[in-house]
């Protein structure tokens, strides 16, 4: 099993401190790639979840809570061949340049993290992280929302109205914008994703509307609660899809071959996983990042 390199997290705070520069120098030279490559698929890399306080994997309350540690997963992941790019707010894509690791690969923003996990102001879901024109400026690749939808919270609609007025922003500058909706209610106070075909379907068919036009937008979109009903759920909409991952424990097996056939559907064009590769059960990061590129038929 190969470990992920070591980090030097007082190297990359003394270069903060003493030459802040350096970080848009870093962007300024990194070599950029198209979003799509030759094959026609993509594999990003998440790494956005600390932003939103949501630091738990498994039973660890503060796996992705150690900075230097997931820096080291998500150069490793990086390193492999078939791996596309990854996503993070300005934080960690900001130390992944200084650090080397993205040339070659995409870069993607994470753009609204106000939401914070568990909080009662979650789904009032603020742009607190990327705006697109740090996007443009940063000369990143593409940004990414998420829109949580809850019938009964006011919230909702605020949240709504920004992710319309962001795909606006990143249309006009011709960036590609990945948007995340759900369909989710309170259970006991906890947010609940319904992952039921109508739900998916439903939340598709809005995020699809949103803005003043879609030929930026792809959406991510997790596996439906039953398999058989993803391609159901996927006709509500004609635009390129990439599936998500989420905190997979259990039988990882029947995870990835739940991918495997969403990936067989015709919209579906790629995968944005984060902690289930970065943080397998087995933590073999290369294994798990190596058998994800295998699905969507990397070298």
């Amino acid at each position: 099993m190969s470990r992920a390199p070591s980090i030097d997290a007082a190297g990359l705070a003394g270069t903060r401190a003493r030459r802040p520069e350096a970080i848009a120098e870093a962007a300024a030279l990194r070599r950029r790639r198209p979003l799509v490559g030759p094959g026609g698929r993509v594999l990003i890399i998440a790494a956005d979840h600390p932003a939103r306080g949501a630091l738990a994997v498994g039973g660890d309350p503060l796996a992705m809570g150690d900075r230097a540690d997931l820096l080291g997963r998500l150069t490793l992941a990086l390193s492999r061949p078939g791996v596309d790019g990854v996503l993070g707010t300005a934080d960690i894509l900001e130390d992944l340049l200084l650090l080397g690791a993205l040339d070659d690969r995409v870069a993607v923003g994470s753009m609204n993290r106000g939401g914070l996990a568990g909080a009662a102001f979650e789904l009032d879901d603020r742009f607190t992280g990327h705006r697109a024109q740090d996007i443009e400026r940063w000369g990143l690749d593409a940004g990414k929302l998420l829109l949580r939808i809850d019938r009964s919270d006011p919230g909702s609609l605020t949240t709504l109205h920004a992710a319309a007025r962001a795909i606006d922003d990143m249309a006009a500058r011709r960036l590609p914008v990945f948007v995340e909706p759900f369909l989710c209610h309170r259970v006991e106070g906890r947010l609940v994703n319904d992952l039921s075909p109508e739900a998916v379907a439903t939340s598709l068919a809005i995020a699809s509307g949103l803005g003043g036009t879609s030929a930026y937008t792809w959406l991510k979109v997790p596996v439906t609660a039953d398999p058989d009903a993803m391609e159901r759920a996927l006709a509500a909409t004609t635009l390129p899809v990439v599936l998500l991952g989420g905190d997979v424990r259990g039988d990882e097996g029947a995870t990835f071959a739940r991918w495997r056939r969403a990936l067989e559907l015709p919209t579906v064009v790629g995968l944005v996983v984060g902690r289930s590769l970065l943080y397998p059960a087995d933590g073999d990061v290369r294994k798990a990042v190596d058998a994800a590129v295998g699905l969507i038929g990397g070298p």
